[in-house]
């Protein structure tokens, strides 16, 4: 079982006002707390908080740390060595056909950083990706479209 619990407290406003603060926390279950907001591209300030995660981050997030966490484990399986990997990971928000905004793209573009006496070539590069895709748990829970920029 995955734990998290999402906690909000109205701090006064009326929620008919549509002026209330989306501020609220995410507990994980090792006790790590994150402060959460909507994004203020959606929500403007003083209602949201620019500096807290917004769930739509926290997608994007999440696909391009467990497709990091499966690549890092196959690399080493097949003998690499990864001094440093970095993602700049970008979702697209889109309309679908009910007109309903969703992220319909993510796009990883993973940097890695090897070290020791055997580099992966291009095509091992494409296959450590390929595998790490297919082995994503968030990737395969998902339809939004998955690619990998290297």
């Amino acid at each position: 079982m995955i734990h998290a619990t999402v906690h909000w407290q109205n701090s006064g406003e009326k929620l008919r006002s549509n002026r209330y603060s989306r501020v609220h926390t995410w507990t994980f279950d090792g006790g790590k707390v994150i402060e959460a907001s909507s994004s203020p591209d959606i929500v403007p300030v003083p209602m949201s908080d620019a500096s807290a995660v917004d769930p739509e981050e926290a997608f994007v997030a999440s696909l391009s740390s467990c497709h990091m966490l499966w690549f890092l484990s196959i690399a080493a399986k097949a003998g690499f060595e990864v001094v440093a990997y970095r993602d700049e990971a970008v979702g697209e928000m889109q309309t679908n056909e009910a007109g309903k905004q969703w992220i319909g793209n993510v796009r990883l573009r993973p940097k890695v950083t090897w070290s020791g006496q055997r580099e992966p070539s291009a095509a091992e590069m494409a296959q450590l990706h390929e595998r790490a895709h297919a082995e994503c748990f968030i990737a395969n829970s998902v339809r939004t479209e998955i690619r990998i920029e290297t």
